[in-house]
């Protein structure tokens, strides 16, 4: 059943470093010099997206695993260049201390926020999508996720890779116009292609043009692999020889780069919050964090 408003899926990773790279430090500050800038930057974007989309539900999504174990062992590159220490993210101090203060008051707000154990932000929100009554809308800075969008489904990237006030609406249509391929073989355009922010090589070679032409003649990369046993599938040697040596990548970097759609996710209400569930502890949380005007806009957005 179609409902007539969205459930925003939102990648709270995403959105909240985005923030602090987007608001400079000294620009917002509690009286002590303490940074907030996540924080606000994090909240006026939640109470826009409030106020244009006009959704009836919300959920955040969180990294509980950031690099998973089962992604590192089937491609052991996978985000190294990017792990402080073990299998920790890279993290700016003034940000990871306020992620804890965010996550107060969303609690206090009454808006559920949560990571499982074992997979990313990603995989939530492609459970999410997949499992959530549509219409769904995944709001993200995070191209990898233009593999959910989903017409037939109901499923759309909000993309905000320019920032929210700057939304791309990704239908398939525009994932297409974008990279040639239609929205459901995305992960495996990303796999041949490589990714050097998520540390996927990808195929030497084989570029985004030529990824994009193999998909188009013969879909995904298992249909593709499949072709290169047949001397009558039509690959330029030269390619052919290329896909043939990276077959074992390909194998194993595919359900990498797919977003797992079976999580099991905690209980959780997504039911919009017409006003915040707790009030004395997001006073608090105002009060002490110097936050008074970015919560009061998001609770100004719930009440429509």
């Amino acid at each position: 059943m179609v409902t007539a408003q969205p459930l925003l899926a939102v990648d709270a990773p995403s959105l909240y470093f985005r923030a602090f790279h987007g608001i400079p430090e000294k620009a917002a500050q509690t009286a002590g010099g303490e940074p907030v800038n996540a924080i606000r930057g994090f909240l006026d974007m939640i109470a826009q997206l409030i106020r244009t989309r006009h959704p009836d539900r919300l959920v955040c999504a969180l990294d509980a695993s950031w690099r998973p174990a089962w992604r590192v062992a089937l491609v052991p590159s996978y985000k190294k260049h990017r792990v402080a220490h073990g299998d920790v993210e890279e993290v700016p101090a003034a940000l990871e201390k306020q992620i804890p203060v965010l996550l107060e008051v969303l609690a206090a707000i009454g808006i559920p926020a949560f990571g499982v154990d074992g997979y990313e932000a990603d995989d939530v929100l492609g459970t999410l999508a997949a499992t959530q009554p549509a219409p769904v809308e995944v709001v993200s800075g995070d191209r990898d996720l233009f593999q959910l969008v989903d017409d037939e489904r109901g499923t759309r990237l909000l993309y905000c890779g320019r920032g929210v006030a700057k939304l791309e609406d990704a239908d398939n249509a525009l994932v297409e116009s974008k990279y040639g391929v239609p929205a459901r073989w995305y992960a495996d355009f990303a796999a041949m292609r490589g990714d050097p922010s998520d540390g996927l090589p990808g195929v030497p070679g084989v570029g985004e043009k030529t990824a994009a032409r193999l998909i188009a003649r013969y879909g995904g990369v298992e249909q593709i692999m499949a072709a290169l046993d047949d001397p009558g599938a039509g690959f330029a040697p030269g390619v052919r020889t290329k896909l043939a040596a990276a077959k074992d990548y390909l194998a194993a970097a595919l359900p990498v780069c797919r977003v797992a759609l079976d999580v099991e996710l905690p209980a959780f209400d997504a039911a919009l919050p017409r006003s915040p569930q707790d009030p004395e502890a997001l006073l608090a949380l105002a009060e002490r964090w110097n936050l008074a005007g970015s919560a009061r806009r998001l609770v100004d957005a719930l009440a429509g």
